[in-house]
């Protein structure tokens, strides 16, 4: 990883201005990690569709996190819905579902464009191997941080309001539950021909899948989409035989603003 006297680099829209990053306002800052702390709705806050509105993903360092279909770590909806994978957890099937109320909504959201996450731009050195990037999306504007942790900047510090078991109870419409997995994306890569460690595979073909994400990609709903989630925790990294091939096989829930194979292999 890098040096700790890394310098802050700013691209795109600060790009050359030498401006330190902004000072995060006391609005920015509240001392509790529940959107309720602080802020005021903004009037351009959007409006209460379904439609994503803010998500992070982490990516980069020596593992290769972020990879083609990986899961992003928080998604956010305009109906209060956040989609959470739990830190730690292994399988993908394993994600948290939390549900705010439109004011707090409104107040998080108010809290994202004071940390400076409505502009898209890239901040810190980009010049070292491995290293970790935190990636902001919020409505069309993408913000990566390369070393978040070494960047001292509002941006990296409201990730902590992004921590669901820190919003206070009185913020969430609904208690916390396990994310309905009605959709789920099969990753498949042919291993070999019959004879390795497999079982058979019970849905339709995975040499039949598309071409996304690394891999040939079913997308399997209703009752399949279940019975997939089912053998997601059941043989997570076995070899699965479907019409005479061995194939490995990753399991990709598919997250509310996503229907399809494409949708999964965006970056």
């Amino acid at each position: 990883m890098a040096a700790a006297g890394a310098a802050l680099v700013a691209c795109g829209s600060e790009a050359g201005t030498g401006t330190p990053p902004p000072k995060e306002s006391a609005a920015s800052s509240p001392a509790a990690t529940s959107p309720a702390s602080t802020g005021a709705p903004s009037s351009s806050a959007p409006s209460a569709s379904a439609g994503l509105v803010l998500r992070w993903r982490t990516t980069g360092g020596i593992a290769g996190l972020g990879g083609p279909g990986a899961l992003p770590e928080f998604s956010l909806y305009g109906d209060g819905r956040a989609v959470v994978r739990p830190q730690g957890q292994a399988s993908p099937t394993a994600l948290r579902e939390y549900r705010l109320k439109p004011d707090a909504l409104q107040r998080l959201l108010a809290q994202a464009r004071t940390a400076g996450l409505e502009r898209g731009r890239t901040l810190g050195p980009q010049d070292v191997a491995d290293a970790m990037v935190l990636e902001y999306t919020m409505g069309s504007a993408r913000t990566r941080i390369y070393q978040p942790e070494m960047q001292k900047i509002p941006a990296v510090r409201f990730q902590k309001r992004l921590d669901p078991t820190g919003w206070a109870s009185a913020d969430q419409a609904a208690p916390a539950r396990a994310y309905p997995v009605e959709r789920i994306a099969v990753l498949a890569g042919e291993t070999g021909s019959q004879g390795g460690p497999s079982k058979p595979w019970p849905l339709a073909s995975l040499g039949k899948g598309e071409q996304a994400a690394g891999g040939l990609c079913t997308v399997f709903t209703g009752r399949d989409a279940r019975t997939a989630a089912g053998l997601a925790q059941e043989r997570p990294d076995g070899g699965w035989l479907s019409d005479g091939k061995v194939y490995s096989a990753r399991f990709r829930p598919l997250l509310p603003d996503e229907k399809t194979c494409r949708d999964v292999a965006k970056p």
